[in-house]
């Protein structure tokens, strides 16, 4: 059983996320307007970017009341 997270928990896990993303994004970036990329580690590096973006949104949707309570 996973002990039940705050509020202040979660937010500091999305920043923490959040900031991975947007570095993510720098480094794909950056990636990308090199002809000789590695394509693998290209498309790795997106993929973890997709990762990470499902792992936010799943984290904000926490944060969201029931509205059943």
């Amino acid at each position: 059983m996973q002990p039940i997270e705050t509020p202040d928990s979660i937010r500091l896990r999305l920043e923490a996320l959040r900031v991975e993303h947007r570095d993510l994004d720098s480094a794909i970036n950056a990636l990308a307007v090199n002809p000789a990329v590695d394509q693998l580690q290209l498309s790795r590096l997106k993929r973890r970017k997709l990762m990470l973006k499902d792992a936010i949104a799943r984290l904000e949707s926490e944060l969201i009341p029931d509205l059943d309570a």
